[in-house]
C-alpha cells in the first residue's frame, strides 16, 4: 500500500505509517508483512480507536517485541507473529473463533509485497469450508459451560448482595453466551462489545440470560452436543 492511499491527516494512520517505517528500517531483513486490523481495517475508526498492528516476521524471535502502550495519546497494540505460525493459527478453530476470525479476514496491509495477508485469509476460509457443523457445536458447548457457570455464580452473589462482583460475572456470562450464538450461526464479531450488542445480550438481566442459556442448551442437545451427561461422556 502506498502512502498516497492513506489519509495522513488522520492521526491514527499517520502514527501507523510512522511505526511501519521504523519497523521496516530497523528490521528490514526480518519483516515479511505489516498490517492493521480492527476499526482501521474496516475504515470506521474514530478518535477513541486504537491502532491494532501486526508485524509478520520470517523467524521466531526476530523483529520488534510485542507491545501495548500509548504513543502520542493513541493506544498502540503491536503483535508479532511468524509467517508460518500465523498461517497455522488461521487453519485452527478455537472456542474464541467469533472474536478471532475478523483479524484473519479483514486486514489492511501497510507492507505486504508477497501477499501474505491474502494467503492468511484464504487459509482461514478454506478451514471454514471444510469444518463440519459438529465441530462448531463442540466449541459452542465449551463457551456455554463457561457462561452457565458465570451466570450461576452471579445469581448467588446477587443473593448475598455482592452486586459489584455479580456484575463482573454477568459480563463474562453475556460474552460467552454471545460466542455460543456466534459459533452456532457461524457469525464472527468485531470485538467483545460488538458480540453482546449484535446478539441482543448487552442489556440482558439475570432472568433473561438464564432463559437464553436454557434455549442454547436445548439447541446444543438437538445438535448432538448435550451440555450434561454421564461420566463417560466427559471423554467423548
Amino acid at each position: 500500500m502506498s502512502t498516497d492511499e492513506i489519509d495522513l491527516g488522520n492521526p491514527r494512520w499517520y502514527l501507523a505509517t510512522r511505526l511501519r517505517d521504523v519497523v521496516q528500517h530497523r528490521w528490514s531483513a526480518e519483516v515479511r508483512a505489516i498490517g492493521v486490523h480492527g476499526s482501521m481495517a474496516h475504515g470506521d475508526d474514530s478518535d477513541q480507536s486504537d491502532i491494532n498492528m501486526v508485524v509478520v516476521t520470517y523467524r521466531q524471535g526476530a523483529g520488534p517485541r510485542p507491545a501495548l502502550r500509548r504513543v502520542d495519546g493513541i493506544l498502540v497494540d503491536l503483535s508479532i507473529v511468524t509467517g508460518d505460525d500465523g498461517l497455522r493459527r488461521a487453519r485452527e478453530l478455537t472456542p474464541r473463533w467469533p472474536l478471532e476470525a475478523d483479524r484473519y479476514l479483514t486486514v489492511r496491509d501497510l507492507y505486504d509485497p508477497r501477499g501474505w495477508f491474502a494467503q492468511q485469509r484464504d487459509c482461514h476460509l478454506a478451514k471454514l469450508a471444510e469444518t463440519r457443523p459438529g465441530e462448531f457445536s463442540g466449541l459452542a458447548r465449551r463457551n456455554w459451560c463457561i457462561a452457565s457457570a458465570a451466570h450461576a455464580r452471579a445469581v448467588r452473589l446477587a443473593e448475598w448482595y455482592e452486586t459489584d462482583a455479580a456484575l463482573v460475572l454477568m459480563a463474562e456470562a453475556r460474552l460467552h453466551a454471545a460466542m455460543v450464538t456466534g459459533l452456532l450461526s457461524r457469525t464472527y464479531f468485531r470485538n467483545r462489545a460488538d458480540a453482546v450488542k449484535r446478539t441482543g445480550l448487552a442489556g440482558a438481566d439475570m432472568t433473561e440470560l438464564g432463559a437464553v442459556l436454557k434455549s442454547q442448551a436445548e439447541e446444543l442437545t438437538a445438535r448432538g452436543r448435550p451440555v450434561d451427561g454421564p461420566l463417560n461422556a466427559l471423554f467423548d
